[in-house]
């Protein structure tokens, strides 16, 4: 199973950890873990490339275990770009929470209130 904590303050969205094999399929052809790895990375380069701001992570290649910190979501200047990246994060969790319906037994999902 795959458990993923979000982070936030208030009711800003501002990062995540995935923790764990989702145990879908077989290694490879796991689409569930390929879709977890798919949305992350577009995260990922959305914050950086598309809102040009910096980016906390870390992937374990061999653990799956996965941790993403964007500290723009609260502490960018503009107050638009703060909006986009939590916006990004936070549809992240609505798109998991979705995902559980289906997949409640390969995936977790919470959120947890955390000051950066």
């Amino acid at each position: 199973m795959t458990k993923i904590v979000f982070y936030k303050s208030g009711d800003v969205f501002y990062g995540f950890e995935e923790h764990g094999h989702t145990g879908y399929g077989e290694a490879g052809d796991d689409v569930l873990c390929a879709a977890l790895s798919s949305m992350t990375m577009l995260i990922i380069n959305a914050i950086e490339v598309v809102y040009a701001s910096d980016v906390e992570y870390t992937i374990d290649e061999k653990t799956t275990d996965i941790k993403l910190i964007a500290r723009g979501a609260i502490e960018d200047e503009d107050e638009k770009k703060r909006y986009a990246i939590s916006g990004l994060i936070t549809a992240y969790f609505y798109q998991l929470n979705d995902l559980t319906e289906e997949y409640y037994d390969f995936l977790e999902v919470e959120a947890r209130e955390m000051p950066i």
